[in-house]
């Protein structure tokens, strides 16, 4: 549960990036793209990766730092350069929200006929059930098996990851009033890694990889193979050390190189898929043992890479201690609204 101090920062928070994105819409629209922008723009990108700073819950500096330390600090490079999501002549809130949420505005051509963002009614009430079971079983990890607990921090990061992006894609709808495209599209039915990582998982990702590091890359490299595998090495880099990022928020310690070696080593494999690929007379398994090959795959790594550095320093304590404080907050809260609700009808019988 949110403590009264991370309550006043996230009130102080929002208003410092409500400004500071007026700012940057301000400075835009006067200035073309070029040195001059990123000179206006330097101060924003000194800051804005320290904002997330200003919690004491880890929750909230983990997604503070994934949306400003990371999303935003890309979004106001690709402006600074004339491209990117931003778009200046956007009215003031819909600016502010695509470029401090994780969100993207769904092209006019692709609106038709395409799946809605955001979770629908059924998933809006399984996920939270789900992941309320799973935050419950956690006071008895300590008589499970090893890999049952991995694979339940592994459920727990995606349904909480999917889950808080769909808040945040909720709540820039309610300010937009415009379409947005999904986040997630059932990353547990990719086949590769570059469906998963690149169709599938957190698309606001490799959407912005893309523009940012992939093409400029392909582009300086040059056309063919060596220019397409040079630029997914590189966002799969970038990736890995914007990972190192985003798991200081949550620990507070120095980086370990780990995040950044498991995106090293997925983007060497995601190039040997292409190379794969390109041969057509090549056997293929069948879809369902790809699917299955490649998130065992995904899960390994994982749990070699990613999982040490948040248990090696107690973090995942923390993090099962403010999920297990929200989900007590909520069960309370439901069984207040309850009690409300009976006691308004039996007033009125």
């Amino acid at each position: 549960m949110m403590a009264g101090g991370d309550l006043r920062s996230l009130l102080a928070v929002v208003a410092a990036v409500a400004a500071a994105m007026s700012y940057v819409r301000f400075v835009a629209r006067r200035l073309r793209p070029g040195l001059p922008r990123l000179a206006a723009f330097v101060p924003l990108l000194a800051v804005l990766p320290v904002i997330p700073l200003a919690f004491r819950a880890l929750h909230l500096r983990v997604t503070s730092g994934f949306f400003l330390g990371w999303l935003a600090e890309f979004k106001l490079l690709l402006l600074a350069s004339g491209h990117g999501p931003l778009d200046t002549s956007l009215p003031l809130p819909a600016f502010v929200a695509i470029a401090s949420l994780p969100v993207r505005r769904r092209a006019q051509r692709d609106s038709e006929n395409a799946p809605r963002p955001g979770l629908g009614l059924v998933t809006s009430a399984v996920m939270p059930a789900l992941l309320a079971t799973i935050v419950s079983v956690y006071p008895h990890k300590e008589r499970m098996n090893e890999y049952v607990l991995l694979m339940l921090y592994s459920l727990h990061v995606y349904l909480a990851l999917e889950l808080v992006l769909a808040f945040a894609a909720a709540a820039a709808r309610a300010v937009m009033g415009m379409d947005l495209e999904p986040q997630f599209d059932r990353p547990y039915l990719s086949a590769s890694l570059r469906e998963f990582w690149g169709r599938r998982w957190n698309l606001s990702v490799p959407a912005l990889l893309r523009q940012c590091v992939s093409r400029p890359v392909r582009a300086r490299v040059g056309g063919g193979v060596a220019g397409v595998a040079a630029g997914v090495l590189a966002a799969f880099l970038v990736s890995g050390i914007m990972h190192e990022a985003v798991i200081y928020y949550a620990t507070l310690r120095p980086p370990t190189g780990e995040p950044t070696a498991f995106f090293a080593l997925h983007g060497a494999c995601a190039v040997a898929e292409g190379w794969f690929a390109a041969h057509k007379g090549w056997p293929r398994p069948p879809r369902a043992v790809a699917t299955a090959l490649t998130l065992a795959f995904i899960l390994a790594t994982g749990f070699w890479l990613i999982v040490p550095p948040i248990t090696r320093t107690g973090t995942d304590r923390v993090v099962i201690a403010e999920s297990e404080a929200m989900v007590a907050f909520v069960r309370d809260a439901g069984s207040w609204a309850a009690a409300s609700v009976r006691s308004a009808l039996t007033g009125h019988s």
